[in-house]
């Protein structure tokens, strides 16, 4: 009988010595992504003698809490702020609208060319979006949308992400077909199907490509920088890079403006976290 547990015992230990490994490495891991957050925390709260000392001071010795009020003296912050809500609250719902149905459109219809078009579509992954930078700022000048909310929303009501729609496509295609057979013979339409049926059973990708999404349109530089131009619709990404390029570098005041921007996100994705992992899983990413 010891002859036969002893090999029994021996495989547990060493599969209690790999866990314990792999938890260390994994520790080791979080604490490296960590440290730059939180070195980004704690500078909001120091002087500006504080920020690049040698050691570096981790815990501020007084912390500076009124570094966040000097950001809405120095810039109008708050505003910065309701541009970021407005721009990023209407992007990602029209990212999520016409991706879900531009993605139930390939998945579940059939139409002439839906093939070509896919195709077409995916290979737009493949295309820098930067390439089409110049194009779209001529497109937005004739229309006179320069320096304002819409060059940064509209297009995304028409399903401009392939990845997103990809997502949804992929989601879709793994949901079993026969529900929506029966309830074709029950009497439904297509309508009554995609937000019946389809929309209850897909929040898992929804909430992926709204936190996608939300990351894309929140943390967005390069196009406010070159669609608006005036400061009143300026965004809080534009608004730190103003603090920065001040005469005087407040890099404590950029910290702190900084932690602003990452904290409502970081809720978020808290909260959501399990429709995200959920969505991963259950797409194509996931080895469906």
């Amino acid at each position: 009988m010891s002859e036969i547990s002893t090999p029994i015992i021996h495989h547990k230990t060493v599969q209690k010595i790999h866990l314990t490994v792999l938890q260390i490495v994994l520790t080791l891991f979080l604490i490296t992504f960590l440290l730059p957050a939180l070195w980004m925390v704690s500078s909001s709260l120091k002087v500006s003698t504080e920020v690049f000392a040698h050691p570096i001071v981790w815990i501020p010795e007084r912390p500076q809490w009124n570094n966040y009020a000097r950001i809405f003296e120095i810039l109008p912050f708050g505003r910065f702020m309701w541009n970021t809500v407005v721009i990023t609250g209407l992007a990602v719902l029209g990212t999520v609208i016409s991706s879900v149905l531009v993605g139930y459109s390939f998945a579940r219809l059939n139409w002439p060319g839906k093939n070509f078009f896919f195709g077409l579509m995916i290979s737009t992954m493949f295309l820098p979006e930067i390439v089409t930078l110049i194009p779209r700022f001529m497109i937005f000048r004739e229309l006179k949308w320069i320096d304002t909310f819409y060059p940064l929303i509209v297009p995304h009501w028409f399903a401009v992400n392939a990845v997103y729609i990809f997502l949804v496509n992929q989601f879709l295609r793994g949901l079993p077909i026969e529900l929506e057979e029966a309830a074709l013979i029950d009497g439904a339409n297509r309508f009554q199907i995609l937000t019946q049926i389809i929309l209850p059973l897909s929040k898992p990708v929804i909430a992926s490509i709204t936190v996608f999404a939300l990351l894309q349109h929140y943390n967005a530089f390069i196009e406010p920088l070159i669609f608006l131009r005036s400061m009143d619709n300026w965004t809080m990404a534009l608004g730190i890079r103003a603090l920065n390029d001040t005469n005087v570098q407040n890099w404590e005041l950029v910290f702190a403006a900084g932690t602003m921007m990452v904290a409502p996100v970081l809720l978020l994705f808290i909260f959501a976290q399990r429709y995200f992992v959920q969505g991963i899983a259950l797409t194509g990413f996931g080895g469906r």
